[in-house]
């Protein structure tokens, strides 16, 4: 995932355990890699979701 995003996988890593949030266009690049609306992909859980 971080090859094909062209980040390292810290940032990955960063990214899942909530200690970085992703610049916009990096949370684009991931929303189009899986083909879903950006909303599906990054959410916050203070959303009551």
């Amino acid at each position: 995932m971080a090859k094909i995003l062209g980040i390292t996988r810290q940032t990955v890593i960063s990214i899942e355990n909530n200690h970085f949030d992703p610049r916009l266009s990096l949370a684009f690049r991931v929303a189009e890699h899986f083909d879903v609306p950006v909303d599906e992909v990054f959410y916050s859980a203070d959303d009551g979701e």
